[in-house]
Formats: structure tokens, sequence, C-alpha cells
């Protein structure tokens, strides 16, 4: 990834490289436009509507960084 992508989104970076993977788009499975999984599953789910990619893209590193801030806090308990 470009080093501006990985700056700008630092959670998605280190969500797909450690953790799982992230879906962009309809699919007759889900509401949600943009969506983070993990191999146990969903672990954030977007809004079924952005105005641009870029607004979806920084609500999943939002939605990211609180995952991986709850998923730090249960791991070390």
């Amino acid at each position: 990834m470009s080093d501006k992508f990985t700056h700008r989104y630092a959670n998605i970076n280190r969500f797909v490289f450690k953790y799982g993977w992230i879906e962009v788009g309809f699919d007759e499975y889900s509401q949600s436009f943009i969506r983070a999984l993990d191999p146990g599953g969903l672990v954030w789910e977007g809004k079924q509507f952005y105005d641009s990619l870029d607004e979806a893209m920084a609500d999943l590193e939002r939605g990211l960084a609180q995952w991986m801030k709850e998923f730090m806090e249960s791991s070390s308990e």
C-alpha cells in the first residue's frame, strides 16, 4: 500500500495485515456499504449509504480504531 494510504488510514492498514479483511460495496448478504471481518465474522459494519468512498473509509478508520481498542483491552484481561 502507498505511504499516503498507510498514513491516512493506519487502523485499516493494521487490521488488514494483522486481523482480517474489508469489503466495500453492496452484496446480497449485507445492508452496509462497507464492513470489516475477521475469521470469526463481522467485526464492524458501516452505514448503507455514504456521500463518497472517502467518507466510507474515514468511517471504517474510526470504527476499526474503536474495535482495536476494545480488542486490546479484552486481550489483556
